[in-house]
């Protein structure tokens, strides 16, 4: 399995003939090297419904004929712009031909904001995303401030691969995030939520330095590990 990192919290997984990504915001994303114009993807897994996170996900799913996994009310909004979906809500899990999709709990907000007319819409609750393919566990925690509940989720999980937001301000901080990374107990945590906007502005080799030894990994945007 091949998982690589695209910039603020956009992550692609490549399974056996399947391409995943998590909350493909790229359009006005100056952290990532992706176009959307360009992306081939299979799946659409989506943490909340923040345009940070949306992003691109319904011209994506429209141009692919891609499935979006999300919560419930975010996918019935989804379902509304014409595009394929699965709802599901926290604590449930569902498997499909290209894995396995559990939605955790985040403490975050979650809404899409439509700017011209100044309107906020409700899409439910924020998640964090546990997906199981090939053997290997990858924990994308969304953005979620420090909550006890990762010790269950490190407790019940053997994770392979976290990705923790750290940019502070809108979700955990650096050291939070380090507290976090030590309940789940995972083999490798990459660190992303970070750099994008200016109020959101980390160090993550700092972050990195705050881990156990040989835990953290920095990736730049379109860099990849083999789990």
């Amino acid at each position: 399995m091949k998982v690589s990192y695209h910039g603020h919290s956009v992550v692609k997984i490549h399974t056996t003939g399947k391409t995943i990504i998590i909350d493909p915001f790229i359009t006005g994303n100056g952290k990532t090297d992706l176009k959307a114009e360009d992306e081939k993807v299979d799946v659409i897994l989506l943490s909340h419904g923040h345009n940070d996170h949306v992003g691109d996900t319904v011209s994506l799913a429209k141009q692919n004929d891609a499935l979006v996994v999300a919560p419930f009310e975010l996918a019935t909004y989804l379902s509304w712009q014409g595009v394929r979906v699965h709802p599901m809500h926290i604590g449930g899990s569902h498997t499909f031909d290209f894995g396995t999709v559990k939605l955790t709990q985040a403490f975050h907000g979650s809404s899409y904001t439509v700017e011209e007319t100044k309107e906020i819409i409700y899409t439910g609750m924020p998640a964090g995303i546990l997906f199981k393919a090939d053997g290997k566990t990858i924990y994308h925690a969304g953005d979620t401030a420090l909550f006890s509940d990762m010790k269950v989720i490190g407790e019940r999980n053997q994770i392979d691969l976290a990705f923790l937001p750290i940019g502070d301000n809108f979700t955990m901080g650096p050291e939070d995030a380090s507290v976090a990374a030590s309940w789940i107990g995972a083999k490798m945590v990459i660190p992303m939520h970070y750099n994008t906007f200016p109020v959101i502005s980390q160090d993550p080799n700092s972050f990195v330095r705050l881990l156990a030894e040989g835990v953290g990994k920095v990736l730049q945007a379109g860099e990849s590990v083999e789990l």
